[in-house]
């Protein structure tokens, strides 16, 4: 009789072939053992074997499935490798969020509803949809009328609308001091100038507005009041109606970034002091993943115009079937659904680093994915990212987030999301013996 290896060398094969395809389902192993002649027992080895291998994935209540790509190798924490633990980008996944997702996704797939998908669709969506986004978005006793939302294919696309309506080419665009990377690539593209605003513990200073705007004209400001990243700090309450009332007597415009509000709810945006100077966008990328990704944004009346030709001018509008899909998976709760699982794992996560680095000056709201960590003397950014790059660990330096001239604190971004618990805890404990090492230690390596 065959052993259980080289029956699984078998489906192996036919993986390699083609012949079994990536999200094909294997037979219930019941089904496989009386076609293959062998017991209960070998045909459980068999998939444990191919799991094993990378080559199958199984979904608690749905079956066993071919993956789509073969699982990548553990890295290495003790050495170099070209595996690598991932701290710098930040995407959560969630146990059983694959077949959540993909059961919703089914009545998509019968030919007709697929044909309808198909068709071009504009920034403004569908009138469903928009009323999604309008459930999405709402918090702290706040909620938007509908009809001012526009879809972008992501979020970094309705951020760039956003920017490219407010400000032309040549024109000041006020940020905070430390900001999302991909802003500063937008700018640069538009040709728009990056100002650096102050940011203390209760976020962007509204002082600091009003100087720069004095300075020369500021044409609007982008921000990230709830969950800053890489900050990890929420605007309170009072802080947002003073820079509310800055930004209504200025006549400046706000861009408003919420992607990571999902994990705190209990906020108010900014646009609910100023509605009709705010933007507020945001995505799927994060309640969900960065390929299964929409953008969207909520629009003053008087910008839904300037925005959306910015939408269709910077070829940025959403793809149908792609909306189609967000749509589907929040009217039947799979959003939700999934968010609070990422709730509950932001939570533990911040528990596994204040495990590991209670020691150290590293600040993290318990329900944010990622933590900055002010490095201890002597060690400096660059010098802490490199010897954490020699351990196979990638953590992301200031430098990343600092605008224009404004020196970078010493200082780097902990993401908390992308490796599995258990990795992220032994990936937190080497960081902790480099940080209570001397870099000269590592100079020698």
């Amino acid at each position: 009789m065959e052993s259980y290896r080289q029956i699984a060398d078998e489906v192996a094969a036919q993986i390699a072939a083609g012949r079994l395809r990536p999200g094909d389902r294997l037979p219930p192993q019941r089904d496989f053992a009386r076609r293959h002649g062998i017991a209960a027992s070998t045909a459980a080895r068999v998939y444990k074997e191919l799991n094993r291998r990378g080559l199958t994935v199984g979904e608690v209540g749905r079956g066993t499935f071919v993956r789509a790509s073969a699982r990548h190798p553990a890295p290495a924490l003790a050495e170099p490798s070209g595996s690598r633990i991932d701290l710098e980008l930040n995407h959560p996944v969630v146990s059983g969020q694959a077949g959540l997702l993909g059961d919703a996704m089914r009545p998509l797939l019968r030919p007709d509803v697929l044909l309808s998908s198909m068709r071009p669709i504009g920034a403004a969506g569908t009138p469903l949809a928009r009323d999604v986004v309008v459930d999405l978005v709402a918090r702290g006793g706040w909620r938007p009328d509908p009809a001012p939302v526009l879809f972008a294919g992501n979020g970094r696309q309705a951020i760039a609308a956003a920017v490219a309506a407010l400000v032309p080419p040549g024109a000041r665009l006020g940020v905070e001091e430390l900001t999302y990377p991909v802003l500063k690539s937008i700018a640069g593209r538009l040709g728009v100038t990056l100002v650096p605003l102050a940011v203390d513990e209760a976020g962007l200073v509204p002082d600091a507005v009003t100087s720069a705007a004095r300075k020369a004209p500021l044409k609007a400001i982008y921000l990230q009041p709830t969950l800053h990243n890489p900050l990890s700090l929420s605007m309170p309450v009072e802080r947002r109606a003073e820079l509310a009332g800055v930004l209504a007597r200025l006549g400046v415009y706000a861009i408003e970034d919420t992607v990571w509000s999902f994990l705190r709810d209990d906020l108010p945006p900014l646009a609910a002091w100023v509605p009709e100077h705010t933007i507020v966008v945001d995505s799927l990328s994060k309640r969900l993943a960065p390929g299964l990704t929409v953008g969207f944004a909520v629009v003053p009346e008087t910008l839904t115009v300037g925005v959306t030709a910015a939408l269709h001018s910077g070829g940025w509008t959403p793809m149908r079937f792609a909306l189609e899909a967000a749509t589907r998976w929040s009217i039947d709760g799979v959003t939700e659904s999934v968010s609070r699982g990422k709730r509950r794992d932001a939570a533990t996560r911040q528990e596994i680093a204040a495990r590991h680095l209670g020691e150290f000056s590293v600040h993290g709201d318990p329900r944010s994915y990622y933590c900055w960590w002010e490095l201890p003397p002597p060690w400096r950014a660059d010098t802490f990212v490199a010897a954490a790059a020699r351990h196979g660990i990638a953590v992301t330096p200031a430098a990343a987030f600092a605008v224009g001239d404004h020196r970078a604190p010493n200082a780097v971004r902990l993401g908390l999301a992308s490796p599995p618990a258990e990795t992220l805890a032994h990936a937190l404990a080497v960081l902790s013996e480099i940080a209570r090492s001397s870099p000269d230690d590592h100079l020698a390596e």
